[in-house]
């Protein structure tokens, strides 16, 4: 009857005879509160209600009793019981009681996430720019938010990985479920291990109480893995078992966990070199990059620099509470001319200070405090290798020798990223490798 009632009202119910396979279910899957009778007919609710502690001390259980038996109800709440419902029942008082459970369940998820996001860095912009290639990213964003598919998104540092991952759930049918965004380059690797799939209570020392890791907080909705490039070999292997069974350990732990995780990767690295290295498992790589979009470094979309430019300027006037202000001319020069190797993470930083620094309501050029050689044209070194090229002769034999200049060092370069794999080394200048090899015979490199 309590299974019926529930399944209307669209829950999900797995039952449990007696104490021994409750526990066993509550290893094995992940509810989101439990219901129990404090008589069993093999055990007890008590055993129950601690086995549901000790899997997650935040995990709501209510209680059953017959109305004689209060005080056992009143005991198990002073062991962490939610609630108890006194039989017989009535199913709108139990819908009711389950629906404040998974309340309460979703607020203490959230609370969690909201404290990560207030010790993260403050503030993050939205997608702005019209450029045609960051149109086509904003398509295939799209199209992939609608599936449940793994996500690469690849591109330079500061090019808004994040921001991308976070607009791909908002688009996609979890955004109703967390989003729990770790850095995999700024843990040390001996911690995590424990970040990602959290620990038992007595797993090491100091581990004082269970934790859960990203992966669980994660249940139901996007777990973003910021620089996956520099995950660990070791780690490697059980990233990759939770990506394809859905299921993990905790560290210290010996019962699987099952969670419903979309999980969206980022890097700034070259996996394909990285695997024809060695250095990445390549079938890691080709799990993760079901559905791989490259975001566009800053300086090739050199229209949207006044365009953000504007818009961190509008934004930083209004966070620091100062009249709004504008680009001289000679600014908006510098902004374009400059490289931005840190992107739109850099230009953000860099009007930041300037709105901080400027006096007036005018930021010039001197303001920005771009570098020059980075902001002009540089000038050409005298020890520079490309001075040695023969120029001499006519046009094309001169164009000749360049063009072949040119072909020899990016093969260099290709071994040398590949770790001297020919055809890692191919894979990266999009050649076959019959052709790679009859260039490096050509270059008389091989």
């Amino acid at each position: 009857m309590l299974r019926l009632a529930l399944e209307a009202q669209g829950h999900t119910v797995i039952e449990a005879r007696d104490q021994s396979e409750a526990v066993r279910a509550l290893q094995t899957t992940r509810p989101g509160v439990v219901l129990s009778d404090l008589r069993l007919p093999d055990g007890d609710g008590f055993g129950v209600l601690r086995a549901s502690k000790e899997l997650d001390p935040d995990l709501p259980v209510i209680v059953m009793t017959a109305f004689g038996s209060i005080q056992d109800a009143v005991a198990a709440m002073r062991e962490g019981a939610l609630d108890f419902l006194a039989k017989p029942i009535e199913p709108d008082h139990l819908l009711l009681m389950v629906e404040r459970a998974l309340s309460q369940r979703r607020l203490a998820t959230e609370n969690i996430l909201l404290k990560e996001e207030l010790a993260s860095r403050r503030g993050a912009p939205q997608i702005v720019g019209e450029d045609a290639k960051l149109k086509h990213v904003t398509i295939a964003l799209h199209r992939a938010a609608a599936t449940d598919a793994t996500v690469l998104l690849e591109g330079e540092s500061g090019t808004g990985k994040e921001l991308f991952a976070r607009a791909l759930h908002a688009l996609s049918p979890r955004a109703d479920g967390p989003f729990v965004a770790i850095n995999c380059a700024a843990i040390p690797e001996q911690l995590l291990e424990t970040e990602l799939f959290g620990y038992e209570k007595g797993a090491f020392t100091g581990a004082a109480n269970r934790k859960p890791g990203k992966f669980e907080i994660a249940h139901r909705g996007t777990l973003f893995l910021d620089e996956i490039g520099d995950l660990p070999l070791a780690l490697q292997a059980k990233i990759l078992r939770a990506l394809e069974e859905k299921s993990f350990e905790r560290v210290g732990g010996t019962a699987p966990l099952h969670v419903d995780v979309r999980v969206v990767a980022a890097t700034n690295r070259n996996l394909k070199a990285a695997v024809a290295a060695r250095q990445y498992r390549e079938d890691l790589y080709f799990r993760l990059s079901v559905f791989p979009i490259t975001i566009p470094p800053l300086r090739e979309r050199p229209d949207d620099i006044p365009m953000l430019g504007r818009f961190f300027l509008e934004r930083f006037c209004r966070d620091l509470k100062r009249k709004p202000m504008v680009f001289a001319q000679s600014a908006l020069d510098g902004l374009a001319r400059h490289r931005w190797p840190g992107n739109v993470r850099e230009l953000q930083n860099c009007i930041e200070r300037a709105v901080i620094l400027t006096e007036g309501d005018t930021i010039h050029l001197r303001h920005l405090n771009l570098s020059i050689q980075e902001t002009a044209t540089a000038p050409v070194p005298e020890d520079n290798p490309w001075l040695k090229v023969d120029l001499s002769g006519s046009m094309a034999a001169a164009t000749r020798r360049v063009i072949a200049e040119v072909e020899r060092r990016k093969l260099e370069q290709a071994l040398r990223e590949a770790a001297g794999s020919p055809g890692g080394a191919a894979e990266m200048l999009q050649m076959n490798y019959q052709a790679f090899m009859s260039k490096l015979k050509e270059h008389q490199l091989a």
